[in-house]
């Protein structure tokens, strides 16, 4: 819960700042109705699946990956104890069983968590999948030398905070039992009810013992799912994957095509160019972290065929403003809220790329029910901002004439901090008496001058995407005061340390209805939200392109993108 996911980064990347050809006529899946371009809607076996990517598949180790969703291309060679549903939209924010028969079963106030396997699993070699393997993977995504992954097991599991892994520990995990082939319990330090969708991640693939190779692992990783790797060129630039025959089939992967060709490292102009024509291989090609652009929604707008090629997609992403209190003047609650009055977020949107790319937001928490979404708008702008109100609380706060901030951003355009954005807010500001300088900073200055406590400015421009679809990964690592980090990454940009805000997060962990513990968060939402220690401004939108000859177009609410687990071609 300490760092944003690199996935939700890449995901947004090209989403902002330089689209501007809002409202172009797209579709999602349920207008596709999984219809590919010569209208039989029936979806085959068969032929070659290409991707085409910008973001190579670096890592290819389930230790290192930090989510399965990265496109979705791990969860075709790792199975894990539970999975994401794979349907559109809402229905696909949920979890299920995987290699487990269930989504987990908790005892001891949910600081026990116990699994058993389906039986027959089998991998790639036809060797038995146990939980033994399922145990020395989350082991190994301890050592040192295959760090990447995402860090809750770490902090979870009982006594497990200073473990090195199998290559320095012989010893393992006294908080994993296994007692037979197909039990596995975890012990935990506290009580945790969303431990199904920690199972979701990689570290949960089993890793057979004999064929761990270590750091090269990633070369060949022994396949639990429906494709194996037969070719890893420059660490993932270019990975060719086909059938896994000793794949114990299940009802998550449809598993349609017979080879699937990621071939990544590409200009993102150039994949949307290779979709648009659909020529060739590229007739039966799919992106999973490129966008649209301007030339390629002006182009989809005035052809009818292409509309019916786009996929759009949501995923639990937030960008908003922080407020570091501890900085003057933000110190004043008012100041804060005066800010938030005078946001305009029509132009923020625009500056996004208009309405077909972002949706404005007034919560902090996305507007998606498995979040525990719940409407508020503490301070209501309308949609150009109430420079009237903000002025008033500002003579409230004791600057009748106005005053001068600095806002820190980044100046690369492929993230949702871009200058264009910050202009947007520097404008709105101006009609309420706020004098906005800009500070532009190199991306990576930005990001480690934001997330270390001893620089931190005062007003900043920021985002979070959730590892999986609940409040807790979206609501802990911003607004719990125990995982304020002061020598290190911290994420908890207003330093707030509310006892009751803690305290709640520790009662809400302790559910696992999942539905009660998502009223649970939205309730907290607004809580927060009344310290006034952000500025919602927009949720992101996927729009991307597809072969003609691609079928079966399935986007969850838990990726936001395409699943290729469920495509089919031609």
């Amino acid at each position: 819960m300490r760092q944003s996911s690199v996935i939700a980064r890449r995901l947004a990347a090209a989403s902002v700042g330089l689209v501007v050809a809002a409202g172009a006529a797209a579709c999602g899946p349920k207008d596709n109705d999984a219809k590919g371009a010569g209208g039989d809607s029936t979806p085959h076996k068969g032929g070659t699946l290409t991707v085409l990517n910008s973001v190579p598949q670096e890592d290819f180790d389930p230790a290192r990956l930090y989510t399965s969703g990265g496109g979705n291309v791990p969860s075709l060679v790792f199975r894990t104890l539970t999975t994401r549903n794979r349907e559109n939209g809402a229905a696909g924010a949920k979890v299920v069983p995987d290699l487990a028969t269930d989504t987990g079963r908790p005892s001891e106030n949910a600081t026990v968590w116990t699994y058993t396997l389906k039986e027959g699993l089998k991998y790639e070699d036809g060797s038995p999948i146990t939980s033994a393997d399922i145990k020395y993977g989350i082991e190994r995504s301890f050592a040192p030398e295959l760090s990447g992954g995402a860090p809750y097991l770490r902090d979870w599991l009982s006594g497990a905070a200073d473990y090195q892994g199998p290559y320095k520990d012989k010893k393992g995990l006294a908080a994993i039992e296994t007692p037979d082939d197909r039990t596995i319990v975890f012990h935990l330090n506290k009580p945790e009810g969303e431990f199904p969708y920690l199972a979701t991640q990689t570290q949960f693939a089993p890793v057979p013992k004999a064929k761990d190779t270590g750091t090269k692992y990633e070369e060949h990783p022994v396949s639990s799912g429906p494709y194996k790797v037969v070719e890893n060129q420059n660490d993932g630039e270019r990975l060719v994957l086909e059938r896994n025959t000793h794949w114990s089939e299940d009802d998550q992967r449809k598993a349609y095509p017979d080879k699937i060709d990621v071939r990544s490292g590409l200009d993102s102009s150039v994949i949307n160019q290779r979709l648009s024509a659909s020529q060739g291989a590229d007739a039966a090609a799919v992106t999973t972290d490129t966008n649209l652009g301007p030339a390629e929604l002006a182009k989809v707008t005035g052809d009818k065929e292409l509309a019916s090629r786009v996929g759009t997609g949501h995923f639990g992403y937030t960008n908003y403003i922080a407020f570091n209190p501890t900085v003057k003047p933000f110190d004043n609650a008012k100041v804060r809220q005066a800010v938030s009055y005078a946001i305009d977020r029509s132009s923020v949107v625009n500056a996004a790329g208009g309405s077909a790319l972002a949706e404005p937001a007034t919560t902090f928490l996305p507007d998606q029910k498995s979040f525990g979404y719940t409407p508020y708008d503490l301070f209501p702008a309308g949609r150009t901002g109430d420079a009237a109100k903000a002025k008033e609380l500002l003579k409230e706060a004791g600057y009748p004439n106005g005053l001068t901030v600095t806002l820190t951003h980044s100046n690369s355009k492929d993230f949702e901090t871009s200058p264009e954005i910050a202009t947007a807010i520097q404008d709105a500001l101006k009609k309420a008496g706020i004098t906005v300088k800009l500070q532009g900073l190199e991306d990576n200055d930005y990001r480690d001058k934001i997330h270390n406590v001893k620089t931190e400015p005062g007003f900043f421009l920021a985002h979070w995407g959730a590892d999986w679809p609940s409040g807790g990964p979206f609501l802990a690592p911003i607004f719990d005061g125990r995982q304020i980090v002061k020598d290190g990454s911290n994420f908890n940009n207003g330093l707030l340390n509310d006892s009751s805000v803690n305290t709640e997060i520790d009662a809400i962990n302790k559910l696992t209805d999942l539905d009660a513990a998502a009223k649970r968060w939205g309730a907290l939402d607004r809580k927060i939200g009344e310290q006034a220690l952000t500025v919602p401004l927009f949720h992101p939108v996927y729009k991307r392109l597809y072969g003609k000859d691609v079928k079966n177009i399935v986007i969850s609410d838990w990726t936001g993108v395409l699943d290729i687990s469920q495509v089919a071609v031609k």
